[in-house]
């Protein structure tokens, strides 16, 4: 461990292709506090966790020498939220509009599965604990 890093962390910034449209996404999805919100980012609150949604041409400064990858280049992550019971989070899902990418699946490490793309690319998976199989 290096010492003074902490184990927790605080925030994770997805960088987004339009912030109005992930802002009304992530809305209608979650039902998490809205701590800050300007014209290029809005930072959601999920427990202890903040995710700040950043517009992608605001994010090189953040990132640089390496530069900010294509919401087109496909998955680079997979955010996951445990719920109770998947197949009622997959029926409330679609109920309003959000298309699932895959599942509910039930898989070999002991977890029933779904997961979801926000509108640009950025993956989230529901898990349910299951026996593993």
């Amino acid at each position: 461990m290096v010492n003074g890093l902490p184990s927790e962390v605080e925030v994770i910034t997805l960088f987004v292709d339009d912030i109005a449209s992930s802002k009304a996404f992530y809305a209608k999805v979650f039902a998490s506090e809205t701590v800050w919100e300007d014209a290029v980012s809005s930072v959601l609150r999920f427990g202890g966790l903040l995710i700040n949604l950043l517009d992608a041409s605001r994010a090189p400064p953040l990132v640089e020498p390496l530069p900010v990858g294509p919401s087109s280049a496909g998955a680079r992550a997979l955010l996951t939220i445990r719920v109770a019971d998947v197949d009622e989070v997959c029926a409330a899902l679609r109920a309003v509009g959000v298309n699932l990418l895959n599942g509910p699946i039930d898989r070999l490490w002991g977890r029933r599965t779904a997961s979801f793309a926000d509108p640009s690319g950025h993956v989230w998976e529901i898990a349910q604990l299951i026996g593993r199989t």
